[in-house]
């Protein structure tokens, strides 16, 4: 397969980017490395693909690069570009998300129509739900986010069913639920709370810590995204990990693993939805989707990964 991964340099990109070439399939990787976060952290992520077979790398601006040449010879393309997070959506950063979730995807769309592309994976997220209406929760629940970053990611996703009922661009819509693992984003739960744990430092815990999410690992979130753009079925799909944990009992478990954290508490933030289950019978049955992974399994990738990558200092 030759695909296009946008966000190649971030989380989900980077692990995908290795994943397709260890499928065999030739990638093309295109980032703006943007400063959500330090880019140096994303050339890190890049790092062990640069120079291999397949792959090439591009750092371009999705809403200013000519996009027809690059989907022309594309069999897929997997759409994770975007702008992240929860808490900095709100305010007047909500316009950059505007732009990198709603108008930067309706670009890709349009491209992907004007090429007859032959599969457009878009990575949603869980974050459309909000509070959901019932737990698991199943596709046919209202969306109803309760942040302006669930509002343009759910947008997104309306413009991609739009294209693909109006157009027939073949677009799946991956609801992707709380994913982690190695390289995890700096300012998600995981990677702060293990980052905190092995610095020896206070992890600030927002809430009373018995919210509770869907966790996802990454390598069954990158492995359901391929497998969904070889399969023929197209619309809206949840990835979850079936591993529904607490923030507290996540802590516990890195406890047992060795990884103490101090936690100091503040209030709840304004968008953080109470709990997240995922529904994924549709994932299942249209592309095959069993993740794999349980939470302590994955959180020990997470702390053997950081561990590597930096020293821990003393006591």
């Amino acid at each position: 397969m030759r695909a296009v991964v946008t966000g190649a340099a971030g989380f989900i990109g980077s692990h995908l980017c290795e994943h397709l070439l260890s499928c065999g399939d030739d990638v093309t990787g295109v980032d703006a490395l943007t400063d959500f976060y330090d880019p140096v952290r994303k050339r890190q992520n890049l790092r062990p693909l640069l120079g291999r077979d397949r792959f090439t790398f591009r750092q371009d601006d999705l809403l200013a690069v000519p996009l027809e040449p690059l989907f022309a010879d594309a069999d897929a393309v997997f759409h994770l570009a975007g702008q992240p997070g929860v808490r900095g959506s709100w305010g007047p950063e909500f316009a950059v998300y505007v732009e990198r979730n709603i108008l930067v995807t309706q670009r890709v769309l349009e491209t992907a129509r004007a090429t007859r592309l032959g599969r457009l994976v878009y990575a949603s997220s869980s974050s459309v739900y909000g509070d959901a209406e019932a737990y698991p929760t199943g596709e046919a629940v209202r969306p109803r986010p309760v942040s302006p970053y669930g509002v343009t990611k759910l947008a997104a996703e309306h413009l991609c069913e739009t294209y693909r009922t109006a157009f027939g661009v073949p677009a799946v819509s991956l609801r992707l639920f709380s994913v982690y693992g190695p390289r995890q984003r700096p300012d998600m739960a995981f990677s702060r709370l293990i980052t905190a744990a092995l610095a020896h430092q206070t992890f600030t815990l927002y809430g009373d810590g018995e919210q509770s999410r869907d966790f996802t690992y990454v390598a069954d979130v990158v492995t359901a995204m391929r497998d969904a753009a070889h399969s023929s079925w197209s619309g809206v799909a949840n990835v979850g990990g079936g591993s529904e944990v607490t923030i507290n009992q996540v802590i516990g478990l890195l406890r047992l693993l060795g990884a103490s954290v101090r936690v100091v508490r503040a209030p709840r933030a304004p968008g953080d939805a109470r709990r997240t289950a995922a529904d994924i019978t549709v994932a299942r049955e249209a592309f095959g989707f069993r993740p794999s992974t349980g939470v302590r399994d994955g959180l020990a990738a997470m702390i053997a990964a950081a561990a590597a990558r930096q020293p821990v200092p003393s006591l």
